[in-house]
């Protein structure tokens, strides 16, 4: 296969999922306000104390954009199945890992990306110490693609399921569970003086081979669940 013509699918493919997206873009916007849903709920049931809020604060943001995370993933691969691109895709002769990275990648630049944006007023509202604030922002790069990476895989074992929303979830949170303990856990150890760099190199060990592993068997259960 051609090397240029599968990176010039791939980049068709990519710019179609962004004019698809920029289209209703009212749907990028529901991630956010899920996860700021979440982060609001947490004060009016625990009170503004900001001891509490403090304490709580890198989970409650790690768990708001995880959840986030699951809630965009039903959208990854579900457009593509119902208007027939995701067969065409399959039968295009170019490299599946590489088109499915490519949607993968969007979607995390079009779910993920503007939760990340909007982390330090998340921050604010429970009351983040402002020197652990780029550690949340680090581990929440290196993180959030790897949940997008991890769910592009589940996403398309699930592809051709009806109403696969619960189980969707259900295999997806054991998977995030890691990511979440090594994100969380290491703006919890900044704010106790410990060192956190552990955790930032396991996550980065985690999406360099998500990087390299995740499309291929994502493209393996792709094939899988339309086969």
């Amino acid at each position: 296969m051609n090397a240029p013509n599968a990176l010039q699918a791939a980049t068709a493919i990519a710019g179609r999922d962004l004019i698809l997206v920029w289209r209703r873009r009212g749907d990028s916007l529901q991630p956010v306000l899920f996860a700021l849903m979440i982060c609001l709920l947490f004060p009016l049931a625990l009170g503004t104390r900001v001891e509490s809020l403090q304490l709580i604060a890198p989970g409650v943001i790690w768990v708001a954009i995880l959840l986030s995370n699951v809630v965009a993933l039903d959208s990854l691969f579900r457009g593509d199945l119902e208007d027939g691109s995701l067969e065409q895709l399959m039968l295009s002769g170019q490299p599946l890992p590489m088109l499915l990275f490519a949607k993968t990648a969007v979607h995390w630049l079009t779910s993920t990306l503007p939760l990340l944006i909007a982390v330090p007023l998340l921050a604010e509202l429970l009351y983040l110490p402002t020197e652990l604030l780029p550690v949340l922002l680090g581990s929440l790069a290196l993180g959030s693609p790897l949940l997008s990476l991890v769910g592009s895989v589940i996403m398309a074992l699930t592809v051709g399921m009806r109403r696969s929303g619960m189980l969707l979830a259900l295999l997806a949170l054991p998977m995030y569970v890691p990511i979440l303990i090594f994100g969380a856990g290491s703006v919890v150890a900044a704010a106790q003086g410990l060192p956190y760099l552990g955790a930032w190199w396991l996550l980065a060990a985690g999406l360099a081979l998500g990087l390299v592993l995740a499309p291929i068997a994502a493209a393996m259960a792709l094939r899988i669940a339309l086969a």
